[in-house]
């Protein structure tokens, strides 16, 4: 019984360890700045809001389809 209180005590304090040695770990790198020479000349895209609009619009009409074929049909 000691060894299962043992091991869920080492579980435990590996679990509540783990975030704060990461966390230590990244707060002693050095941060560097990424080069932002062309950073105005970033232009909209249009294809990827098209497709969201196509998809949504495909959906609603899947959704909202009179596709009564698949009910039954009692006597």
């Amino acid at each position: 019984m000691k060894m299962k209180q043992a091991l869920a005590a080492l579980a435990a304090t590996s679990l509540v360890a783990t975030p704060v040695v990461a966390q230590a770990a990244t707060a002693q790198a050095a941060r560097t700045a990424s080069p932002v020479e062309d950073a105005e000349n970033i232009r909209g895209g249009w294809v990827i809001p098209v497709i969201a609009i196509v998809a949504v619009l495909l959906g609603i009409l899947a959704i909202t389809s009179g596709g009564d074929d698949d009910l039954p049909t009692s006597p």
